[in-house]
Formats: C-alpha cells, sequence, structure tokens
C-alpha cells in the first residue's frame, strides 16, 4: 500500500507546478532477440505470452501507483516493448479501456505503438487503429536484406515496405526507425535506405546509430562497423537529405514535417513526468518537494506476480538535488530548439544559478547560444552533445 504522505512531505525543492504526465506501457516479449537490443525483452516460446494474465498484471499495477497521479491528465501513451505488435488488437483494446477507465486522458491524446513489419504484424495495423492506437512506430531498421539479416531482424525487405505501406494507410501519423553504422554497411547503401524510406514518405524519421551495448550478443561477439569518420559522413547525409525532403531535425535522433513530431518522447526531453508500467519499465514523477524514480521488476512471470500482489515496484529513488541539474540536461539539450530558463526552475525546484557556471563554459566553447531565457545548442553543441551534457555533471 503506498504511503501517499511520504511523497508529500518537506524536502529542498520548491516545485511551483506539476510537469506534463504521460504514460509508458511495456510489453516485453518478441519473436526474437536482436543481438544489439539491451531493451528488456524476451524471446517469445510458442506458449510462453500470457496475454490475458500480463494485462491483468499492468492493471493492478496502475492500480497501486493511482495515489501518486491522482488528479493528473494524461499527455501522451507509448506502448512500447519487446514487440507490443505481437500483442492481439482485442489486447491492446482492453488495455487501452483499462487505462481510460482509471485515467483522464487529454482529449487529442497521442497513443503510440510500436510495431514490426513481419505479415503476422501487418495484419493487425487496423484492429489497433479501431482500438484507440493514433500513431505506430514501426522498427523496419534498413530495406538491405543482407543488413537485416546481420541486426537479426525477422522481416526482410519486401515485409518491410508492405508494413509502411500499410501504416500509412491506417494511420494519420506514424514513425519510421532506421539504423545506420551497420556492419559493413557504406555510404552508399545509406543512401539506398534512405532513398527508399524517403519514397514511402514518412511524417516522422527516427534514426539511430548502431551502438554496442554492453550485455549484449554484439558486446560479446562484436560486428565490424564502419569507422567514425564515414558515421559522421553518413549522418551528415541523413541529415541533408531529411531536410531536403521537408523533415526537420527536431531532436538529435528525430525528423519531421511540421505538426508530426512524437509528443510522447518531447515529453521525456523537456523532463516531463512518466508513470512507467510493466516489466522493467522505469517511471519519473515529480512532486512538491521531490523528484522521483521508480523501475519495475524486470523478469516478466516475477513482475506479473508481484504486480498482482499490489507490489511492482522493484527500485525507488528520490533523484538527489546535486544530480538534477546533469538529469535536465541531458535531456532538454537534445531538443535542436532547447529549453525556456523557466522550465529548468519548473521541472526541477532549483534556482538557475544552479546551472549558470555550466552555461557560462558553454557558451565559451561555442556549445550553446543564449537569448532572453532561452538556451539552445549551437551545430557544434549537436555535433559533441555529450561533451556539452558532461558540463552539467555535479561536481
Amino acid at each position: 500500500m503506498i504511503d501517499l504522505q511520504h511523497y508529500m512531505r518537506p524536502g529542498t525543492l520548491q516545485l511551483g507546478a506539476l510537469p506534463p504526465l504521460s504514460l509508458y506501457l511495456h510489453l516485453p516479449w518478441c519473436i526474437r532477440k536482436c543481438p544489439y537490443c539491451d531493451f528488456n525483452s524476451h524471446e517469445m516460446r510458442a506458449t510462453d505470452m500470457p496475454e490475458q494474465r500480463y494485462l491483468d498484471a499492468l492493471v493492478a499495477d496502475l492500480e497501486s501507483a493511482l495515489p501518486l497521479v491522482w488528479g493528473r491528465t494524461i499527455h501522451s501513451i507509448f506502448i512500447g516493448g519487446g514487440t507490443p505488435s505481437l500483442f492481439s488488437p482485442a489486447a491492446i483494446d482492453r488495455l487501452l479501456g483499462d487505462v481510460r477507465a482509471r485515467l483522464r486522458l487529454e482529449p487529442d491524446c497521442e497513443i503510440t505503438l510500436e510495431a514490426n513489419p513481419g505479415t503476422f504484424e501487418k495484419e493487425r495495423f487496423r484492429g489497433y487503429r479501431a482500438a484507440g492506437v493514433t500513431r505506430l512506430s514501426v522498427g523496419v531498421q534498413s530495406f538491405d536484406d543482407a543488413h537485416l539479416k546481420a541486426l537479426g531482424r525477422v522481416h526482410d525487405r519486401a515485409q518491410a515496405i508492405a508494413a509502411v505501406e500499410e501504416a500509412a494507410g491506417a494511420f494519420g501519423t506514424f514513425n519510421l526507425d532506421l539504423m545506420y553504422a551497420l556492419p559493413g554497411q557504406t555510404l552508399e547503401q545509406l543512401d539506398q535506405d534512405l532513398t527508399q524510406a524517403l519514397a514511402l514518405a514518412p511524417p516522422h524519421l527516427s534514426v539511430y546509430h548502431l551502438t554496442i551495448e554492453p550485455n549484449t550478443y554484439f558486446a560479446k561477439f562484436p560486428p565490424q562497423v564502419p569507422p567514425d569518420d564515414t558515421a559522421y559522413a553518413m549522418l551528415d547525409r541523413l541529415t541533408e537529405r531529411t531536410a531536403a525532403a521537408g523533415l526537420g531535425r527536431y531532436e538529435v535522433s528525430a525528423y519531421a514535417r511540421p505538426g508530426h513530431a512524437c509528443r510522447h518522447n518531447l515529453n521525456y526531453w523537456q523532463f516531463g513526468d512518466y508513470l512507467g508500467l510493466g516489466a522493467g519499465a522505469h517511471g519519473k514523477l515529480s512532486f512538491a518537494h521531490r523528484v522521483v524514480r521508480q523501475v519495475r521488476y524486470r523478469e516478466p512471470r516475477l513482475y506479473m506476480e508481484r504486480a498482482l500482489a499490489g507490489q511492482p515496484i522493484a527500485q525507488e529513488d528520490e533523484v538527489r538535488r546535486a544530480d538534477l541539474p546533469f538529469e535536465f540536461m541531458l535531456n532538454a539539450l537534445r531538443l535542436k530548439d532547447g529549453f525556456a530558463l523557466r522550465d529548468f526552475s519548473e521541472r526541477t525546484g532549483l534556482p538557475l544559478t544552479a546551472i549558470e557556471g555550466g552555461l557560462e563554459e558553454a557558451q565559451r566553447r561555442g556549445l550553446i547560444e543564449r537569448s532572453l531565457g532561452h538556451v539552445r545548442p549551437t551545430a557544434r553543441g549537436f555535433d559533441f552533445l555529450s561533451d556539452l551534457q558532461a558540463l552539467f555533471l555535479p561536481g
């Protein structure tokens, strides 16, 4: 049972208002674990996805969290994974119905579902739209069959194209995910991927540099990836060609047509709040005098057991006052337009003096530009983002 007074007790922060609140729902199963993936995903065996029991656990998790978000409106919902499109449209319909029965959603609440391009999932896209999903995020990664095989993807080029065409027909907005700097990839091959992606006219494109993450198959058996100078040339090509196609780069890895930026991700980057439900889900919640991070139990069966018993949280920590400037900057400086200084004080409860030294140093190095009440990264700041963010690490 949650002790609300514990969260509301006096503390060192003074938040004048609570930020927008989003909801993240994690569905952890995949057909096959990709060798680069470090998300909490689990390979689905023939009888290994207890759909209804997992939904019961998510609803129990939500009910136990309600006192922490009571009265707040949900700004966006993101159903991620894993591969959420392995869940049936009827299951997603039930899940969103259960959420609506317990939380107040904004009238135009953005509801995104991650989907893979396999034929099996593609047949479900219109069912997800009918269930209330407003935006699909299709994990294509590449249109090159050899690169898809190297990445361990279970779809091919033809399925990827068919899935994106189906998404475009079923949804008013959608996202296409691409990766670059793939094993053995040349600049010409990236150009071919990009030509195919842009031909499908996605309103939003997310583009990620393949990184070798700890505790993945690729970490144990590293593939031969392009050298850094080739990867930089690929990023330059991506930015140049997306801009020519009318997709503006609004975040380090995100390009969109006007009006199609992902509202859910924007809330993360603007240091908004998010309630994270599901196996291994992370959340961030603000209160009058503190900011709290939560993590749910990772292993799906343990999560279901604990959530149904009313104890889904594996770890909870109050963000230290000294860490808040870095946490805020880690997110806000990813945005091309940066942030308003007043948002820093509102979202962290700290005075601007907490970041003044870092801002002065960043400006001296040419990594940011400042106008009255606003900070944004320069082109150089975007190129050396980790160096810029590191200026705000606690001393």
